[in-house]
Formats: C-alpha cells, sequence, structure tokens
C-alpha cells in the first residue's frame, strides 16, 4: 500500500497532527495570496509564483475532506510541504514590503532566491502520496502541472532591465561624473517607482529596516542610502518630512495648542503662509509645490494623479482662516525666504515663452534661430514639463532640420537640445520618427568634441526604444561609437560605452560592433585604470563574450591574463565585472578555464568567494562549481 506501514493518523482528529498541517498550509496560501503591490523588478516572478502556489488549494481542500487514515510517512510529505512554503512566503513578503533599491541593486541574489524556492517545493511534492490521500486525477494533474511551470521558471533566464542596470553602475560609480545626472536618476525614480512622497517614505522605512538587520555588507549599505538621498533631491522634498513624518516642526514649536491639520503643507508638514490649489483640487504651500513641479513631477503629490495643468490658485479663504487662528492662539507664522518662490503665474509665462522660441526658429534672421536653439537648449535641461511643452509646441521637428545646418556650433547645440528632449519617453520616438538618427549619426563622425559626445549620448538615449536599436544599427552607427572610445575625450568615451553597451544588447548589433573593432579599445580601458571605465569596459566584454565572434577575438588577444590580473588586483567591483566575464567565457569553452588556471586564477577566486563582492561570491562560487565539473581545478 502506498505510504508504507507507519503509523497511520486520522485527518479529522480533534486537533490532530494532520488536520493542523492542513490548516497551517492552507493559512499560508491564504497569506501568500494577500500579498499585491509587488516590487516592479520582480512583480512578473512574485505574481506569477502566487499564481502557482494557489494552485495548491485544491489539493489541500480534497485532503481536509478525507475521512480516513493517513500515515505517518503522509504527514512527513505535509510538514515538508509547509517547510517549502514558508520561504516562498518570506520572499514574496520581502518583495511586498522590501527596499526597491535593494531589490534592483541584489537582482541576482533574489532571483536565488526564487530558484531555491522552486527547488523546495519539487522536492516537497515529489513523494507526495495521491492515492493514499484520496486525491482526484484531475488535482493531481493540476499540481504536476504546477511543477513543470516551476521547473520550466528555473531554466528560463528572463531579459535584465540593461537600461536599469546600467543606471545603476554609473550612479554608484565614484569616478563617474554622470553619478548624479539628472536625466539618470529621473529614469531611476521613474523604473523604481520611487517619485512621490509615499513611494519615498515607505521606502525609507524599508531602508531603516535593511540597516537595523545588518545582515548586508557596509559598501552595498551605503550605496542604497546615497541613491535614496539624490531621489529625494531629485522630487524636491526634505528629509526631515521622510525622517519625521508624523509630527511637524511647527507642531513642535506651538506648545499651547494644536495646529488644524487642514492648515499643515502635506509636503512639509508645516503650517502654510501663502498657500495654493493646484489642479487637482488640493492644497500646499506655494514654495513646496512649485519646488516640487519644477524638479521632477508632473503628479499631485497628495493623490499622485497627473495634473492637467501646472497654474497654481491662491487659497484666499484658508490663508485668512490660518491667520485668524494665530491670532487667537498667539502663534507667529514662520517668516517666508523670498529667494524660495518663484514668480506667481510663471507657468503661463513659460508656455508663452517657448511658444515664441518655436517661432524664432522659422525666423528669417540667423541670429534669432542661433538665441532660440540656444535658449531651448537650456530650458529643455530644467524640468521635465519643458521638455514636454516644447514638444506639443512643435519644437522638435525644425530642431531636427538644424542638425544638418552648416555651422559646427549650431549643430553642437542643437544635438544637445535634442539629447535633453530625450529625456522624455514620448519624445524619443518623436525624435527618430522625424528622421534626426542619420544626422546625429554624421555629427558622431564629423562635429566637434562636445558635438560628439552629445551626439554619443543621444543615440543612447533613444536607444532604449528597441525599434531606435534597429535604426541606428541599420545606419552604420556603431562603427563612429567605437571610433569615440578609441580617441575620444573622457567623456566621449564613457558616452560611446554607455551606448555601444545599450546596443550590443541585439544580438546582432554584437557582431557589428566586432567587426567595427570594439575590443582593442575595450583592453585598452582595462589597461588604463586613470580612465576609471574599467567596470564599463567589462560590462560591454560580457555580453560581447556570449556570442561566438566576441569569444573567438577576445581568446586571440589573450584576454584571460588581463582578466586574472583584475581578479587579482582590482576594486571590488572591477573584480566582481572580471569573474563575470570569465564565467561567461568559460561556460562556452573550458580552454578560457584553463588558461585562466595556468594564471593562477584559483586561489583568487577561492578568496573572492569568501570575501568578495556578495555578486562577485556568487560568480567566483559559480566558477570553481564549474572547475571541478570539468575536473580543471588541481
Amino acid at each position: 500500500m502506498e505510504g508504507g506501514e507507519g503509523r497511520k493518523i486520522a485527518i479529522r482528529s480533534n486537533g490532530g497532527d494532520a488536520c493542523d498541517v492542513v490548516g497551517e498550509l492552507m493559512g499560508l496560501l491564504v497569506t501568500v495570496g494577500s500579498y499585491s503591490g509587488y516590487r516592479k523588478t520582480f512583480r512578473k516572478e512574485c505574481l506569477n509564483l502566487t499564481r502557482r502556489l494557489q494552485l495548491l488549494v485544491p489539493l489541500l481542500e480534497e485532503i481536509r475532506e478525507n475521512e480516513g487514515l493517513i500515515s505517518s510517512m503522509a504527514l512527513s510529505c505535509l510538514a515538508n510541504l509547509k517547510a517549502a512554503l514558508l520561504p516562498a512566503k518570506k520572499l514574496l513578503k520581502d518583495c511586498h514590503f522590501g527596499s526597491k533599491i535593494y531589490m534592483a541593486l541584489e537582482r541576482e541574489a533574489v532571483m536565488g532566491r526564487f530558484y531555491a524556492v522552486y527547488d523546495k517545493l519539487n522536492q516537497a511534492l515529489d513523494d507526495m502520496p495521491y492515492n493514499e490521500l484520496g486525491i482526484s486525477v484531475e488535482v493531481k494533474e493540476q499540481v504536476e502541472l504546477m511543477r513543470m511551470q516551476l521547473k520550466r521558471a528555473k531554466r528560463r533566464t528572463d531579459t535584465q532591465d540593461m537600461e536599469l542596470a546600467m543606471d545603476l553602475m554609473v550612479v554608484f560609480s565614484k569616478k563617474d561624473d554622470r553619478n548624479a545626472d539628472s536625466a539618470i536618476l529621473e529614469r531611476l525614480a521613474n523604473k523604481l517607482e520611487l517619485h512621490t512622497i509615499a513611494d519615498l517614505k515607505e521606502e525609507t522605512a524599508a531602508v531603516r529596516k535593511l540597516v537595523r538587520g545588518r545582515r548586508h555588507d557596509a559598501e552595498s549599505l551605503q550605496q542604497i542610502t546615497d541613491l535614496l538621498s539624490k531621489l529625494k533631491g531629485i522630487s524636491g522634498i526634505d528629509e526631515d518630512v521622510l525622517v519625521n513624518s508624523n509630527v511637524s516642526k511647527s507642531l513642535q514649536k506651538c506648545s499651547s495648542s494644536l495646529i488644524p491639520h487642514e492648515f499643515l503643507c502635506p509636503i512639509t508638514l508645516e503650517i502654510m503662509t501663502d498657500p495654493v490649489i493646484v489642479a487637482s483640487g488640493q492644497t500646499y504651500e506655494r514654495a513646496s509645490i512649485q519646488k516640487w513641479l519644477y524638479s521632477n513631477s508632473r503628479t499631485c503629490p497628495k493623490t499622485g494623479k497627473t495634473l492637467d495643468h501646472l497654474s497654481l490658485a491662491p487659497n484666499f479663504a484658508l490663508k485668512n482662516l490660518i491667520r485668524q487662528w494665530c491670532e487667537q492662539n498667539q502663534y507667529e507664522l514662520p517668516k517666508k525666504d523670498p529667494l524660495l518662490c518663484l514668480p506667481y503665474g510663471c507657468c503661463a509665462e513659460m508656455i508663452e515663452e517657448i511658444s515664441s522660441l518655436v517661432q524664432n526658429l522659422y525666423s528669417f534672421e540667423f541670429d534669432v534661430q542661433r538665441k532660440a536653439i540656444v535658449k531651448i537648449r537650456m530650458l529643455s535641461k530644467e524640468n521635465p514639463e519643458n521638455r514636454i511643452l516644447i514638444a506639443k509646441s512643435g519644437g522638435i521637428p525644425p530642431l531636427v532640420q538644424f542638425l544638418s545646418y552648416p555651422d559646427l556650433k549650431i549643430q553642437e547645440q542643437t544635438v544637445t537640445a535634442l539629447l535633453n528632449l530625450s529625456i522624455d519617453e514620448t519624445n524619443k520616438r518623436l525624435i527618430a520618427r522625424e528622421g534626426a538618427i542619420p544626422a546625429i549619426i554624421e555629427i558622431l563622425r564629423d562635429g566637434t568634441d562636445e558635438a560628439r559626445e552629445n551626439s554619443a549620448a543621444t543615440l543612447f538615449s533613444l536607444s532604449m526604444l528597441d525599434e531606435n536599436k534597429v535604426i541606428i544599427g541599420n545606419l552604420n552607427g556603431i562603427p563612429p561609437l567605437v571610433e569615440l572610445l578609441q580617441n575620444g575625450t573622457l567623456r566621449g568615451k564613457k558616452d560611446a560605452a554607455t551606448a555601444l553597451f545599450n546596443l550590443s544588447l541585439k544580438h546582432s548589433h554584437k557582431s557589428r560592433a566586432i567587426k567595427a573593432g570594439i575590443i582593442p579599445p575595450l583592453l585598452n580601458l582595462l589597461e588604463d585604470k586613470n580612465l576609471g571605465m574599467v567596470d564599463e569596459a567589462l560590462s560591454i566584454l560580457q555580453l560581447l563574450a556570449s556570442h561566438p565572434e566576441g569569444r573567438n577575438e577576445i581568446g586571440r588577444l589573450s584576454f584571460i591574463e588581463t582578466l586574472v590580473g583584475i581578479i587579482r588586483n582590482g576594486t571590488p567591483k572591477n573584480k566582481e565585472c572580471a569573474t563575470s566575464v570569465l564565467l561567461e567565457l568559460g561556460l562556452n569553452n573550458s580552454s578560457f578555464i584553463l588558461a585562466a588556471l595556468q594564471y593562477g586564477v584559483y586561489e583568487h577566486l577561492v578568496e573572492l568567494s569568501r570575501c568578495g563582492t556578495n555578486r562577485a561570491k556568487r560568480k567566483a562560487n559559480s566558477l570553481l562549481q564549474h572547475m571541478s565539473k570539468c575536473e580543471h581545478i588541481p
């Protein structure tokens, strides 16, 4: 009989073991099903896992309905299932409440937890005695389908958000002067969903919990807290608001009475001196909402809804009520700093100014056109609203025409203006649709140094859209990027590297980059440590190592010795990236592993598996395991 000769236990005994375990399992599934709002970086994995776990409900219901006895072995299987569900619950809880920045930074570690959960669930269900438990054929097939899906999920490797990975690499780099670039920070805020007050408060609490737990290395925690501070800065939110959201500084000063809640600005939680109404109908302190609108967002901070317009209307009724309350309670309003307030009506003035500038692009006077381009370049850099207004006012088509103007300085100013405008996702399509890419590639070849740098950066920005990647490759945009990587200024090299990395995500572009001669300049970047571009070079090489032509080219240039040297003497991040490249090479060709062993990599991998960054430890352990399987370890 299935289940062996062990002790028999009644399912429906009062407080019986089997009944208790089934009840606990059902409770775990209910808890798991209650989670929602998973972190964006793992939302797909979480939803898939939750959906698959719900397939266990019919199994547990049929076990609970079974009136017979079950063996101790069957009870043991149920206990194993509970042991598998507990880490699944913990993982989903972390993806629901955990730090969004941490989840993105430690993507591979979190994916490792998903794979471990898949394995435990499969093992727990492997010996489930379906016949003894009276499980129907339909439910058994449903559970087996779930197991098959879990196995497939472990084999499948979804494409990582490489734009997010590159932006994180840049923002965490101490040597990269782009690490505080507002465009990169805006992209990160959008991708990590950290742009509203509520988002940032929640993230602050999650990061504090990480710090208190002290289970992560100090470097990673410092990177997370630094990035969080930068995201707060571009959102125009004061640190005090997020550190202590329940008590306003005004309340601390007013000991005699409690300030009515409606008198407090929802952003700063301080009493308002100049309340204004936004399009959503919410009221804010003028300086606070202006700082919010002109730094990052077109949304209402309190409701999160997109504002139909950016005009601010004085709330005279509330202002009078606040003044009366202050007189009755002998409370002195804080003095306003006039430098913090933008002129009232500036939004309407800005719309009028931008409309006039776009009209000037069509002027017959060259000097009027030149001044309009320069001003549009400046305005498009300031904030997202200006970028939207310039595009809606019809500024992109004439700017694209000026890319072909024979004056090099006009080309430089124009391509930089389009770079700023391309930060907006909608504008990326508009710029490409107007036929800008061929002219940008031309400037990349023959423009001034600054124009070439900004052309490379513009191609990177436009290549965020897959259809633009294809256009750039087909128009032969990769060779001039490789040339800039080889001979450009430091900023030019960095912009070229970023663009080439993004373009090389497309398989056909890897071959184009290799044929354009990308390998030698990448190796030069590895040799010249003063440039501070080792990580960028290794990231591109890791992509190229997945292509047969790339592996052949790298092997022919005796690249392995350089890699081992970086693993031995590089920075922690350098070692991590170099180990990743060696792993990619070694999994495809064991001769690379043999060469690395000859250069003495083994002892350094052992050291890295103990003392490296989290990602470096994982990569080093994977390499050591692969060496062991291939019997390459001496």
